[in-house]
C-alpha cells in the first residue's frame, strides 16, 4: 500500500490535484481570464464553501454584497480565506500567483450560477489590478 502521494502543478490556470470522497484539492495559477480587464461575472457555489490559500504572488477575491456593491479582499500568504456557500465571488491573480483551493468534488457550473457584472462593477474591479 502506498503511504502518501505528492502533487505539483505549475501550468496555466486551474488543475485538480486529487479528491477524496466529497472534497477536492486544486491549484490555481495565473490565467488571462482572471486578469481584472477580463472579469465579466461572479459565481456562487450552491452546495459548498470554497477555501483559498495564497501560496505565492498576490491575489484579490471580490465579493458581491447584498446591495450589489463589490468588496475586494487581498489574500495574505498562508492564511485560509473561506468563501461561504452561496456567496457570489471571483478573483484576480498576479502572474506569479499560486492558490490552493479546497471545495466539494461535485462543484461545477450546474450548481454554481453566474452573476453578470455591470459596467460600473467591472470598472471597480479594473481598479484593483495586482502584480
Amino acid at each position: 500500500m502506498k503511504l502518501y502521494e505528492q502533487h505539483l502543478f505549475d501550468g496555466i490556470g486551474y488543475q485538480k490535484l486529487f479528491h477524496y470522497n466529497a472534497w477536492r484539492v486544486a491549484i490555481l495559477n495565473y490565467i488571462d481570464e482572471l486578469d481584472c480587464d477580463n472579469i465579466t461575472h461572479f459565481q456562487a457555489h450552491l452546495n459548498t464553501d470554497e477555501a483559498f490559500v495564497l501560496l505565492e504572488g498576490e491575489a484579490i477575491i471580490f465579493f458581491l454584497n447584498e446591495d450589489q456593491s463589490i468588496e475586494a479582499v487581498s489574500l495574505q500568504k498562508n492564511v485560509v480565506l473561506n468563501v461561504k456557500k452561496g456567496v457570489y465571488h471571483n478573483h484576480t491573480l498576479s502572474k506569479d500567483a499560486k492558490l490552493l483551493i479546497i471545495e466539494n468534488e461535485d462543484t461545477c457550473d450546474e450548481n454554481s450560477p453566474h452573476y453578470e457584472l455591470s459596467l460600473e462593477q467591472r470598472a471597480f474591479i479594473i481598479k484593483h489590478k495586482v502584480g
